[in-house]
């Protein structure tokens, strides 16, 4: 894939050692088709679909700014992403058309007003154009013959908009020299459209016509063309299917088979079958014309559409609706004489007992009625209504006119599909003197039900009289909110609602009712129960760090948000997990502590509130030790070389919050080797600030010399009060410089310059390695995959990892090459013919779905000019949290490359990173080939100050 990169140029820092808010200036770089300003001085940046866009926003302040990418819509763009991309690098692999539009850069420190840059990326592209034919015959005026006028119209999707050639045959068509033609555009089309208007055809007019769009090449985009034989037998398609009827019923389990005949159409029509809704089912088989369908289910419903094109005249077709029939749910109302609003049977009263399914069709429903298992027919005392307009549609009732004692008997009501297999489906309703209304009753203490949060339970609502039965329906007393399982209603038998892992969102009042259905149809009966849901206080803060001066008082304040029950039982404040002696505090007022800060009682206080059903903890982290320092994100050229093999690096900071604490007098500095496995440490040094105090925001600097090249180094600050010295903060000094690499040499690669040392991306691989360090990682990342920070453990350093999620699927392979080593003049050992190299690099391989890390010595043949890989050294799975170390000897033929191959796992939790990359000649020094990197060295254990 090519790539397109935008630039934010990070410019050098301000000459003043003033805070620098956010700051960014935007030139182009990369291959992009073309780069131009608008009127508007927008830069706009031309690519072609498909290519891979990258957007890289570089920017200038202190301290480090967020970058946040966000996008609004253009002429033929949606929505970028459900979420906006927090990192410096924006990458769309592949970039489509509805990606067009505005993207913007906002980059953010806190410091003055945030910067915001913005983009625009026009998407370019051409579709092949579709040529349709239409015919028209018309009579002549003052003639007696017919005037055939044939349109050829050739649409096409592009950007730019495209221009249009029509050739007859290889000659090109002009309007202005063959008056039996018009070339137009016409009115109210979709995508660009030319129309060929052929009047009174011509013998010379059959032939073959080709459309042919083209962008003028821009970005690289090339003609396309369609062809069309017009003849006089050009014809529109025609079609039948083989069955008669555009609604077809079946039942469950048969075949069902569908033919599209063509009846017409030259040249020979394409026939498409689809559905609506949805795709065709999986087991659905086509073979040309025909569609069958093997052992159709409910779910195979739907409406199926037969389509023949041959792009003459408008596309035939035909539409069939497949209904599977169901039957399902039979339930029975039983409605006392309702003129006289009556809720129980009565002797010498009407009595209606109504029968409905849910079925498909339902109007195919037959409905049957039985008094004590014989049939019931029309008579003057017993009316059967086949629709009964005062239910729901498709109900079946029978009418008990002016009830006798020979009324009370057991009715059944029978529902089927006549000459269908479905099951038919039955419901038998007793009526007897003991049918009654039935009695809602809650439970003695049962209308308000407590529950802790996380626990189970149940809310009883139940028929206590009455008969029959109906079911209970359960639903939220407050309108817009739905029932724990996502429904407006739940249904129970028993009258019992059945709750687990209960939340304090479903905390409210619930309704039951009686069901209007297996039952008497009156008027519902209902109830209200209270779900009370209780949980431990809720309060803020959870954790607060706090810094402040000797002998200043303290007040530390722990609200209590919610909490139920309300009323708190228990408020006590810890220190350093001791208990604190002080009066009790009074329980409805927020809990607070004041006490004089001094160096004796610095240390983590606890303030523990306690209601009836558990505890919660506020945390205070109170010291009166000076926050950390803050190393600037990246100085600009940091690096001065020295008289022979030294080098100096200017190291600038900032000192967080300086007036918080005691005045801070200096800071403590301390140096160390990397590469070095003795550690051999620089005497520490104190940075005397020589009594002029930090400002907020304000950079610091002292220079480090002495340095070998190439070596890196380790620094680790700290600032010191009069009291006591803060903590740590660390940070890898590495020498850079531009890379040409004739040959291997003793330098570590840590990818902390832009250039990475010279590497590459493969452009035969399916997507790229990324530069990351923890300051740029997305904060919506996959947890529980990848490092957190670079090798040596500090924030800001770089380092190289391969991205698992979306869309990289399993197998995508990315490979990252090292620059080419040209070896051929260096002799091996006497008596061999080649050179040994030391392959040293650190791996981090952490996550259940980890794929495959490969290295592979690729070999260059001068003779021949081609390429030859092999696998050298290779790593699966996870490999634990830490980084680790691999070194490996190769002796290559002739000038080589060595290619790390990064293969994505079965899934998102797979980001395999590498960091501090090291070529050398000669063979590794004898130790484990793979050696842990992790706490041990990095800690500065048994020398931290």
């Amino acid at each position: 894939s090519k790539l397109l990169n935008i630039i934010f140029l990070k410019d050098l820092p301000p000459s003043t050692c003033q805070p620098s808010p956010a700051n960014a200036q935007i030139v182009h770089s990369g291959a992009a088709c073309n780069v131009n300003d608008d009127n508007i001085s927008e830069r706009i940046y031309t690519i072609k679909e498909g290519y891979t866009l990258v957007l890289q926003c570089i920017v200038k302040g202190h301290p480090r700014p967020q970058v946040r990418w966000t996008k609004t819509a253009g002429s033929a763009s949606d929505k970028f992403q459900e979420t906006s991309i927090y990192n410096e690098t924006l990458r769309i692999e592949g970039i489509q058309r509805v990606q067009g539009g505005r993207y913007y850069c906002k980059a953010d420190n806190g410091v003055g007003v945030a910067a915001i840059k913005s983009i625009r990326v026009d998407v370019q592209y051409l579709d092949t154009p579709v040529l349709t034919v239409h015919q028209t015959i018309s009579d002549v005026r003052g003639s007696y013959y017919q005037e055939k006028t044939v349109f050829l119209r050739c649409t096409v999707n592009s950007n730019p908009p495209a221009r249009f050639i029509w050739k007859r045959g290889n000659i090109l068509i002009e309007q202005s020299k063959d008056n039996g033609v018009d070339i137009y555009e016409p009115l109210y089309t979709q995508g660009e459209t030319k129309v060929l208007k052929l009047k009174n055809l011509r013998p010379k007019d059959f032939a073959d016509y080709t459309c042919q769009v083209s962008v003028r090449n821009v970005c690289n985009i090339e003609d396309k063309s369609v062809t069309f034989r017009l003849t006089n037998a050009t014809t529109p398609p025609m079609i039948r299917l083989s069955v008669n009827d555009t609604v077809v019923v079946v039942d469950p389990g048969q075949d069902v088979l569908l033919n599209c005949e063509i009846m017409a159409g030259f040249p020979a029509p394409t026939v498409t079958w689809s559905r609506y809704p949805g795709p065709l089912p999986l087991s659905a088989q086509v073979r040309g014309p025909m569609l069958f369908l093997r052992a159709v289910t409910p779910a195979d419903a739907g409406f199926y559409n037969c389509s023949a094109v041959n792009n003459v005249g408008n596309p035939a077709r035909k539409n069939v609706n497949l209904i599977v029939r169901t039957m399902t749910n039979l339930t029975f109302q039983i409605t006392p004489d309702s003129n006289k609003d009556s809720e129980t049977i009565q002797m010498g009263r009407d009595l209606k007992l109504s029968c409905h399914v849910d079925a498909t069709p339902q109007d195919k429903v037959n409905y049957s009625w039985y008094k004590n298992s014989a049939p019931v027919f029309n008579s003057e005392s017993l009316i059967i209504l086949r629709s009964d307009p005062d239910m729901a549609p498709g109900t079946s009732s029978l009418e008990i006119i002016d009830m006798k004692f020979r009324d009370l008997a057991t009715y059944s009501c029978m529902a089927n599909f006549p000459g269908s297999r479905v099951p038919e489906l039955r419901v038998d309703v007793n009526i007897s003197q003991n049918v009654s209304p039935p009695v809602l009753s809650v439970p003695p203490g049962g209308q308000v039900v407590s529950v802790q949060e996380g626990g189970n339970t149940e809310l009883v609502c139940l028929v206590v009289d009455g008969k029959p039965r109906p079911p209970v329906l359960w639903s939220r007393a407050e309108k817009d909110l739905l029932m724990p399982g996502g429904r407006s209603v739940t249904e129970t038998p028993d009258g019992r609602l059945r709750m687990r892992n209960v939340s304090r969102d479903m905390m409210g009042v619930y309704r039951c009712q009686t069901a209007p259905y297996n039952g008497l149809n009156i008027k519902r009966r209902e109830a209200q129960v209270q779900l009370n849901v209780q949980y431990p206080p809720i309060l803020d803060p959870v954790f607060q760090d706090l810094r402040s001066r000797n002998y200043q008082m303290v007040t530390l304040r722990c609200a209590v948000l919610r909490s139920n029950p309300p009323r708190l039982t228990d408020i006590r404040w810890f220190r350093n997990g001791e208990f604190i002696r002080i009066p009790m505090p009074d329980l409805k007022e927020t809990p607070e502590l004041q006490f004089k800060l001094e160096p004796r009682n610095n240390g983590s206080y606890e303030c523990r509130v306690s209601n009836s059903i558990g505890m919660s903890t506020c945390t205070f982290n109170v010291s009166t030790k000076p926050y950390n320092a803050e190393f600037y994100f990246d100085t600009p050229n940091p690096v001065r070389i020295q008289k022979g093999n030294n080098y100096s690096y200017n190291l600038q900071w900032t000192q967080r919050d300086p007036e918080a604490t005691d005045p801070i007098i200096g800071f403590w500095l301390i140096v160390r080797k990397i590469q070095d496995s003795r550690c051999t440490l620089f005497i520490p040094v104190q940075i005397d600030l020589r009594g002029k105090e930090p400002e907020k925001g304000v950079l610091m600097s002292h220079t480090i010399s002495d340095l070998k090249i190439p070596l890196a180094y380790e620094v680790r600050l700290a600032p010191i009060t009069t009291y006591c010295t803060g903590d740590y903060i660390s940070r890898t000094i590495q020498y850079s410089e531009p890379y040409t690499y004739p040959r291997p040499s003793d330098h570590v690669c840590g990818f902390e310059d832009e250039r990475i040392c010279g590497f590459s991306q493969d452009r035969s691989d399916v997507f790229d390695w990324t530069r990351q360090n923890h300051l740029t990682q997305n904060p919506k990342r996959s947890a529980n995959t990848g490092p957190e920070t670079d090798r040596s453990g500090t924030k800001e350093g770089y380092y190289m990892y391969i991205e698992a999620s979306r869309p990289r699927v399993q197998g995508d392979k990315a490979r990252l090459l090292s620059p080419l080593f040209n070896v051929t003049s260096v002799r091996g050992p006497k008596g061999s013919g080649r050179v040994p190299y030391c392959v040293s690099f650190y791996y981090h391989m952490k996550g259940k779905h980890i794929g495959t890390l490969n290295v592979l010595l690729r070999v260059r043949s001068i003779a021949s000019h081609t390429t030859v890989d092999s696998e050298v050294w290779t790593k699966s799975g996870h490999q634990g949290p830490d980084w680790k170390r691999a070194l490996f000897d190769v002796s290559p033929s002739g000038p080589f490359q060595i290619v790390f191959e990064g293969i994505r796992g079965p899934s998102f939790e797979g980001d395999i990173a590498i960091d501090d990359v090291s070529i050398t000649i000669g063979k590794c020094k004898q130790e484990n080939t793979v050696a842990s990197a992790g706490k041990t060295g990095k800690s500065f254990k048994g020398w931290e100050m």
